[in-house]
């Protein structure tokens, strides 16, 4: 005998093994056979005919001569609600629980167990529950609702779901305003546990009562998604289609304001919508959301967007990333003109925090192999630059781009800082970079000549000028002595500046002759002067993971350019 064969020998055993124990006790022989799915069950006819009228018809109407057997596997709630509207015939106690009443009152419907066939039929008796004890509670007309989903469409044409609908969404919205119970959200919770077709039901019902608040709605919403399709790690794994459908579903009962909700909330809905591959429809909502609370980002909700799952293998996916972040530079845009500001002059406040949590992001992304220049570059231009007041932090992530492409030749370098200012950078950043390796030379001459230029105007780092007699007279001794060193940089800058007029009038002569001795001797001065300027000798906290120092025994052959 097969497995299946067994277990249904053993459901047909256990089907007759519950129902002898009411049924023979009757000391009358059975005359009829109910069979529901795999489960018989030898009764009485005359039992049944007495509560069900379908029944009654069955026997009266059959034109066999003696009808043993019937089939009634169609019934609502299967074998186990038969079996309980069959005690019911037989006046055998049995308990009506939340858990089954609702299939019970789609049986009796089934077997026309009606008040009008017989006084305190089935359905009355379902009916006093449903009224009395199950809807009297938000919990009970939660699990009536939820049970309601294996009972269609009868359950829908009884009116049930429609019912318990109502119970639940009036008693959400009450305990959502004046919880009854500790702690407050607890009816959220409960929400939770309803499949999603009966969940966007009373939310939908939620949304047409007046005793609803918006905080509720989000409340509701957000601790649904959290149970049913984030998890406690921001991604809860499960069947596909099914978890498709439940992020669709969220996605599109999200009320109107796109404000309402997390930053973090909804980028966890966006890459399970990646995932998932839910609808364009469904991700397009999402990234706008996101844009228009994008203030908030920070690089964590970032980097939860950029890597996208193929083959089982993390990939570097920006392109969701691009679309949120050019939604959001267009918005802040057409809000500055709309205030009558220029935008080419100035940015808001919102944009410079997104301009610097961008460049920390850069930072964050800089290492993999799979990021290149032109993605590099994207990224960083979406930002208008000026939103960045110093472009220390970009400076950082071109750095570390830098060593994590050791292979990039002087074009491709130049390539990567071309985002990047480097009159916009702080005074230790341009120390750090005249000394940079990594960097190309024309990004270490701006950022030398603009010392150069400061100390000759007398200008502070906030761009502030001031009286160049009482500076000097107000400096110290150190002072002195780093002017008088800059002085001297910037007579070897002037040299470097001729050598450079003369490369490029093509003269190969003078090329060959002058550019032997005068390159080292270049770089043998400023190095020697830097050295003794460079604050990071000891180490800073605004560049602590970036190499440092010049390889001075060797120096790299660079295209030596200003312009």
């Amino acid at each position: 005998m097969s497995m299946a064969k067994a277990n249904s020998s053993g459901r047909l055993s256990s089907a007759m093994e519950r129902t002898n124990h009411w049924v023979f006790s009757q000391e009358i022989p059975t005359d009829i056979e109910v069979v529901v799915g795999e489960a018989v069950f030898s009764l009485h006819k005359f039992m049944l005919v007495a509560k069900s009228n379908y029944i009654r018809k069955l026997v009266m109407e059959t034109k066999e001569p003696d009808l043993s057997r019937i089939d009634l596997s169609d019934i609502p709630g299967g074998p186990q609600c038969f079996e309980k509207a069959a005690k019911f015939c037989y006046g055998v106690n049995f308990e009506i629980t939340v858990h089954n009443v609702a299939a019970l009152r789609c049986a009796a419907e089934y077997l026309q167990m009606t008040d009008k066939y017989c006084d305190n039929n089935l359905v009355g008796r379902t009916e006093d529950f449903l009224s009395q004890v199950a809807l009297a509670s938000l919990s009970g007309a939660i699990v009536v609702l939820n049970s309601c989903q294996n009972l269609l469409p009868l359950a829908e044409d009884l009116g049930i779901t429609q019912r318990c609908v109502d119970v639940v969404s009036t008693k959400a919205c009450k305990e959502a305003n004046y919880s009854s119970r500790s702690p407050p959200n607890w009816w959220a919770d409960e929400l939770s546990i309803l499949d999603i077709e009966s969940f966007a039901k009373v939310v939908a019902s939620m949304n047409k009562s007046r005793d609803a608040r918006s905080i509720s709605m989000i409340t509701a919403l957000t601790t649904y998604a959290q149970r049913n399709l984030l998890g406690d790690q921001g991604f809860k794994l499960g069947d596909s289609k099914q978890q498709r459908q439940i992020l669709e579903t969220v996605v599109a009962l999200l009320p109107l304001d796109r404000s309402a909700f997390s930053i973090n909330f909804l980028c966890s809905l966006l890459r399970s919508a990646i995932y998932l591959q839910a609808s364009n429809a469904c991700k397009t909502e999402l990234q706008k959301r996101i844009s228009t609370v994008f203030e908030n980002v920070t690089i964590d909700d970032l980097l939860m967007l950029s890597f996208a799952v193929e083959d089982g293998e993390s990939i570097l996916d920006l392109e969701v990333v691009r679309k949120i972040i050019s939604g959001f530079a267009e918005k802040d845009k057409s809000m500055a003109v709309f205030g009558g500001s220029n935008f080419k002059e100035t940015c808001s406040p919102t944009m410079q925090r997104v301009a610097k949590t961008l460049d920390s992001y850069l930072g964050e992304i800089a290492t993999y192999p799979q990021l290149s220049i032109s993605k590099f570059n994207g990224i960083a231009n979406l930002i208008p630059k000026g939103a960045r007041k110093v472009d220390d932090d970009l400076y950082r992530a071109i750095d570390i781009y830098l060593k994590a492409h050791p292979n990039l030749d002087e074009i491709e370098r130049e390539k990567v800082c071309s985002v990047m200012d480097a009159l916009k950078l702080s005074y230790e950043a341009r120390v750090h970079a005249s000394q940079n390796k990594r960097l190309p030379v024309q990004i270490v001459l701006h950022a030398l000549y603009y010392d150069q230029l400061k100390l000759r105007s007398g200008a502070n780092d906030f761009g502030e000028a001031d009286d160049t007699a009482k500076s000097r007279s107000q400096m110290g001794s150190n002072d002195v002595t780093l002017i008088r060193e800059n002085e001297s940089l910037r007579a070897e800058l002037t040299k470097m500046k001729m050598y450079v007029s003369d490369l490029q009038k093509n003269n190969p002569g003078t090329s060959k002759q002058q550019g032997g001795p005068k390159k080292p001797k270049f770089f043998s001065s400023m190095s020697k002067t830097l050295g003794k300027l460079n604050p990071f000798r000891q180490g800073s906290k605004d560049t602590s993971n970036i190499d440092e120092g010049v390889d001075t025994a060797k120096p790299r052959r660079r295209r030596f350019s200003i312009s």
